[in-house]
């Protein structure tokens, strides 16, 4: 080993902590690229195979009742693969020591068969036998949610009649990876379940012998599924048929795809910061070796190192240093990717999950890790390998001593004499201290963002469930019904009040853009359910004319005082024009809203409606819940807090994870950045503070005029800081919008005060580690002369 390269070995033992700082900024650069591209890829690829080996349909069309001979004429449409018709249900249960509601999807398979299209994944238990007509398979989440195993019984309301269904095994299943209850917004495992049942019976109890109400269709490769879209509904319009729509628009799935969305939004935002503070550390440190080792290089020089091999031993050392980095941070981020992709398995009912890191993710990180490290040493590095030998023996160029704007602004007579020197000291450094300033703040943005998803959360539900949706049960009728059967609802014990609305599935268009979507028909003096403008006012339904939500608005380009096309896809499926009177603020799904009263004469039906919001009595939810389900109009309730609730308990772990990832990462930087500006400080201005050591001045004295620059740049980082976190949160607002949901940018004091605590916490512990240094200042050294 040569002499050259021994020195560089002492000189990364000498200093390991600020090394150790840039190697934890480093790490969380690579480790959130790691993560979030691997677990992209493995949800990905999970989702791709999972589809596949399981048959998920392509198309997917629901209907009110079609002969089973049909279906030889929709395999018939060009482009068509397969085609599976079913009979699929919305029912009432009834869990023993379970009073709340629960409701569930009913479907058909064959028996002794996992089904054609979306065949369902066995997680335990056995398939339905031939002749056995009470056999049940339940989805996995709702069996663990009510500890159901197999043998027990469910009781179901089938066709109005009470029936018990004995549960024979659990599964999942492609079309249901996230579970959703009919007009639900979250998934609520204890109050709605899917059930797989042989076809033979359910088709008995609704009439559908030789029948389907539900039909599934695969493609061929290269067939645009718009074309047999079309055609699928010409058949299908003279049986009920409300509109099929594409596996992209696949409730389910479109979750999923928007997750994966988010997962390539945070491999881009995040490592890039990381990235970035850390090459500025680099070249922090880097620098200031260099000028410290002046006499070094000269001697280096003068025995022969050429120029290249110099730069070479300073290029070696940025490499060993960011290597570490590279190697730990790949380390972490697949540790980190296993659990992220873990949770994503759990949240998203997926039987199983093929971690995937391929290898193109690591060489990309090592790349961006080592061509940051290289361009921002390049110019000390460059500096330190053309420096000649004489210049390099000089000491270096002292710093210019002008007044300072303090002082020429005659406020020095107001500050102390420690506090004098910091300042001058800033001010004559005013390029370092803007850098360290911005590192800081960045830390302190991303901190903001670890909290700012529970934030916006809390947000979300308040305007949807506590000023918009007031409810406590939402009603679904199986069919339209009369207005007069609020009559026979309000006349229950503990329902203080109800309204109905009417809601239809249509096409949305203006011009040449369209989305499927609701019409939803509100009562004209709704008290449960208010509409909202951008400063949640509420919003008076206008006698004629739609209200849309502001996203829907923005998709379609539209504006208040356009003609909106509605194309209804059930009934007589008529086609309406109708103007936009405003926008409304909603951040849960996107609708269309309108009179009821104007929805009814317009679709030619008289006074009916879909459903009914109620006011219950928290001391009668029971006993109303339990009058409701043995009415057989109804097909399901929805209870709002329960579905809350369950929202919660299923993002909980998801906030938490990041939260904690979020917070390691923020804090990394804010003590990467703070220590290594404390040591480069310290080691700057090691002479002049030990000189002011020999000349009287105590160790907290010294520690004032070191420390106090720093906690002055923390100070002025934090509230910048906040800038910095508000503009990262709305990024992430923007780039999450979809027509699921949208982030609204709230940031409540908490998520400042903790970002500013972090940064604040770190300063202390950087701080603290800087005090014992202090006590070891070489106070001999200065008294001799310099040579």
């Amino acid at each position: 080993m040569q002499a050259i390269d021994i020195k560089l070995w002492r000189q990364l033992w000498n200093m390991r902590m600020q090394a150790i700082a840039i190697v934890m900024v480093i790490i969380s650069g690579v480790s959130i690229f790691i993560m979030s591209l691997s677990t992209y890829d493995s949800l990905y690829e999970t989702r791709a195979n999972y589809y596949q080996q399981h048959n998920f349909a392509e198309v997917f069309a629901s209907l009110k009742r079609a002969p089973q001979s049909l279906e030889k004429r929709i395999a018939e449409i060009p482009g068509v693969d397969k085609v599976e018709t079913r009979v699929v249900t919305y029912v009432n249960l009834q869990i023993d020591g379970y009073d709340e509601p629960v409701s569930g999807h009913l479907i058909s398979i064959p028996a002794q068969s996992r089904g054609k299209l979306n065949r369902i994944y066995l997680r335990d238990g056995r398939l339905t036998e031939q002749g056995r007509d009470n056999e049940i398979i339940v989805s996995e989440e709702f069996a663990a949610a009510h500890k159901l195993k197999q043998g027990d019984k469910i009781r179901a309301t089938i066709n109005g009649r009470q029936k018990s269904l004995n549960l024979v095994g659990t599964a999942l299943s492609p079309e249901y990876i996230y579970q959703i209850a009919p007009g639900a917004m979250f998934p609520d495992y204890k109050s709605y379940g899917v059930m797989w049942m042989n076809r033979k019976p359910l088709a008995s109890a609704y009439d559908m012998q030789g029948a389907f109400n539900n039909v599934s269709l695969t493609l061929t490769r290269g067939t645009n599924p718009q074309d047999v879209i079309d055609r699928l509904d010409n058949l299908l319009a003279d049986y009920g048929g409300i509109g099929a729509y594409a596996r992209r628009d696949q409730l389910s799935n479109r979750f999923l795809s928007e997750e994966l969305k988010q997962l390539k939004n945070m491999a881009t935002m995040f490592p890039i910061i990381f990235f970035a503070v850390a090459a500025f550390l680099l070249n922090v440190v880097i620098s200031r070796l260099i000028a410290l080792e002046r006499e070094q290089i000269a001697t280096l020089k003068a025995f022969g190192y050429s120029n290249f091999e110099v730069g070479l031993h300073y290029s070696k050392l940025v490499m060993m240093i960011v290597a570490m980095g590279v190697v730990l941070g790949v380390m972490v981020g697949i540790w980190m990717g296993k659990g992220l992709s873990q949770l994503y398995q759990d949240i998203y009912s997926l039987p199983f999950m093929h971690y995937q890191l391929n290898a193109d993710i690591i060489a990309w990180a090592a790349f961006i890790s080592f061509a940051l490290g290289i361009i921002g040493t390049l110019y000390a590095v460059k500096n330190a390998s053309q420096m000649p030998p004489a210049q390099a023996m000089r000491p270096e160029q002292p710093a210019d001593y002008k007044p300072t704007i303090i002082e020429r602004l005659g406020l020095q007579k107001r500050l102390s004499q420690p506090t004098r020197m910091v300042l001058r000291h800033l001010e004559r450094r005013p390029v370092k201290a803007l850098l360290t300033t911005i590192g800081i703040s960045m830390a302190c943005g991303i901190m903001m963002v670890s909290h700012f998803q529970e934030s916006a959360i809390n947000e979300m539900i308040d305007v949807q469930y506590k000023l918009s949706q007031r409810e406590d049960f939402m009603v679904l009728y199986s069919e339209p019904a009369s207005q007069n059967s609020l009559h026979s609802l309000q006349a229950l014990q503990g329902i203080d009040y109800a309204e109905g609305f009417r809601s239809v599935n249509a096409n949305i268009r203006f011009e040449h853009r369209e989305y499927r979507t609701n019409v939803n028909g509100m009562p004209d003096n709704a008290k449960l359910t208010r509409l909202l403008d951008n400063e949640l006012n509420s919003i008076t339904l206008p006698e004629e004319g739609v209200i849309i939500t502001n996203y829907l608005a923005k998709l379609l380009q539209i504006k208040p005082g356009d003609m909106l096309t509605i194309e209804v896809l059930e009934g007589r499926r008529q086609i309406l024009q109708i103007p936009v009177v405003g926008t409304a603020k909603q951040y849960l799904g996107i609708n269309v809203y309108l009179r009821r009263s104007t929805l009814n004469r317009l679709l030619k039906e008289g006074n009916v409606i879909s459903g009914a919001y109620l006011k219950v009595d928290k001391l009668h939810h029971k006993s109303a819940y339990a009058k409701l389900k043995e009415m057989p109009r109804i097909a399901g309730v929805v209870v709002q807090q329960s579905a809350i609730e369950g929202f919660y308990e299923t993002m909980e772990d998801t906030i938490l994870f990041f939260s904690f990832i979020s917070t390691l990462l923020g804090a990394s930087i804010a003590f990467g950045v703070i220590y290594n500006s404390l040591r480069i400080a310290l080691s700057e201005r090691n002479r002049e503070l030990a000189s002011l050591r020999v000349l009287g001045l105590h160790r907290s004295e010294v520690a004032y005029i070191l420390l106090g620059e720093q906690a002055l740049l923390t100070l002025i980082a934090i509230p910048l800081g906040f800038v910095v976190g508000y503009g990262l949160c709305g990024y992430l607002a923007v780039s999450f919008d979809s027509d699921l949901y949208r982030i609204p940018l709230i940031l409540e004091k908490e998520v400042y005060a903790f970002a500013a605590s972090v940064v604040i916490v770190s300063s202390m512990v950087s701080a603290v580690m800087i005090w014992r240094n202090l006590a070891h200042l070489d106070m001999v050294a200065v008294l001799k002369a310099k040579e």
